[in-house]
C-alpha cells in the first residue's frame, strides 16, 4: 500500500473513488455519505491531497454526500493535460467542470490553504457556490507572511523528508501530525503527477465585494502562515456576509486533521444555516 492509500485506509467511513475526465485532464475525489445528500465540496491544501480529510469526514458525511476533490493544479491521484490550467479563469472553469461531472448545479464548499483560495476564485468566477467555508486561507484576504515562506523554501525548492518534517514541526509548534498523513506529504509521494501549481494571486476588493455567497471564515489563532488580524479584518470590510470562527490552538498545518471536534460543527451549522445572500449593489 502506497502512501496515499495508507492515509484513505484511514478513512472512518465506505469511501467511493471517482476518476471525472474533462478538458483539464481527469480528476480523482473520494465521494462519502449518503447519495441523496446535499452535495458538500472539499478542496484540500497544497500538497495535502483530499485524504486530509480523514479525521472530518465522518461528522461531515453523516448527512451529506461529500466529494473530497484532488484539486487538479497540485499534487494528489488528478492528472491534469499538458498546459490546461495556467491561471485563475482555468482553475474556476476546471472546478465547474467538476461539478458538471458530478450533476451539481451549485455547491456549498469548504477549502483548507490554497484549497480555499481555489474555492474563492471559483466562487468569484463562477457563481456555483452555493455557502463557502474557507479555513485558514491563504492569499485571499492578506499576503503570506514573511517568515514563513522564508521557512518554507528549503523545502520547497529542495524538496527531502528531512526538511518538510522540519518545517511542520516548526510551523506546528511541535504538535502531533498524524504519522501517515505526514509521511505522505514529507517525502512528496502524492507529487508525481506533473500538475503545475496556479499561483494564487489576492481576488479584488471589487470581487470580494460582489460575492455573494455566505462566507464562514476559520482561522488557526496559531497559524504562521499570515496575520490572522489582518486577514479578519479585511474580510470584514470587503465581505457582504461572513461569520468568523478562530480556532486559538490552531496551526495551518494542525488544520483541518487535528481540530476536526472543534471545527466540523461550525461546518455543519454554517451549511445549515445560511443562505446565500441577495444581490444587492456592493457597499
Amino acid at each position: 500500500m502506497d502512501a496515499y492509500d495508507a492515509v484513505v485506509a484511514q478513512w472512518p467511513v465506505e469511501v467511493e473513488t471517482l476518476d471525472l475526465e474533462s478538458r483539464f485532464g481527469t480528476t480523482r475525489i473520494l465521494a462519502a455519505g449518503p447519495t441523496v445528500g446535499e452535495p458538500l465540496v472539499l478542496l484540500h491544501g497544497g500538497g495535502a491531497t483530499s485524504s486530509v480529510w480523514f479525521a472530518d469526514v465522518e461528522s461531515l458525511a453523516r448527512e451529506r454526500r461529500v466529494y473530497a476533490v484532488d484539486l487538479i493544479c497540485d499534487a494528489g491521484r488528478s492528472r491534469p493535460r499538458r498546459g490546461a490550467v495556467r491561471t485563475r479563469r482555468d482553475v474556476a472553469d476546471w472546478f465547474a467542470t467538476v461539478l458538471d461531472g458530478l450533476g451539481v448545479e451549485r455547491a456549498d464548499v469548504a477549502g483548507h490553504s490554497y484549497g480555499a483560495w481555489v474555492a474563492l476564485a471559483a466562487a468569484v468566477e463562477t457563481r456555483r457556490v452555493r455557502r463557502l467555508a474557507l479555513i485558514d486561507p491563504t492569499t485571499c484576504f492578506a499576503p503570506m507572511a514573511r517568515g514563513y515562506v522564508r521557512r518554507s523554501l528549503p523545502a520547497v525548492v529542495f524538496g527531502g523528508e528531512k526538511r518538510w518534517r522540519r518545517f511542520l514541526a516548526w510551523e506546528t509548534g511541535g504538535r502531533a501530525l498524524d504519522p501517515a498523513w505526514l509521511t505522505l506529504v514529507a517525502t512528496r509521494a502524492q507529487g508525481r503527477n506533473r500538475a503545475k501549481v496556479v499561483l494564487p494571486k489576492r481576488p479584488s476588493d471589487e470581487e470580494l465585494r460582489a460575492l455573494d455567497a455566505p462566507v464562514l471564515l476559520v482561522l488557526g489563532g496559531q497559524s504562521q502562515v499570515h496575520d490572522v488580524t489582518a486577514v479578519r479584518e479585511h474580510a470584514e470590510q470587503v465581505l457582504r456576509e461572513v461569520s468568523v470562527v478562530m480556532l486559538p490552538d490552531a496551526t495551518h498545518h494542525t488544520l483541518p486533521q487535528q481540530h476536526a471536534i472543534e471545527l466540523d460543527p461550525f461546518l455543519l451549522d454554517f451549511f445549515a444555516k445560511h443562505d446565500p445572500v441577495a444581490a444587492t449593489p456592493p457597499r
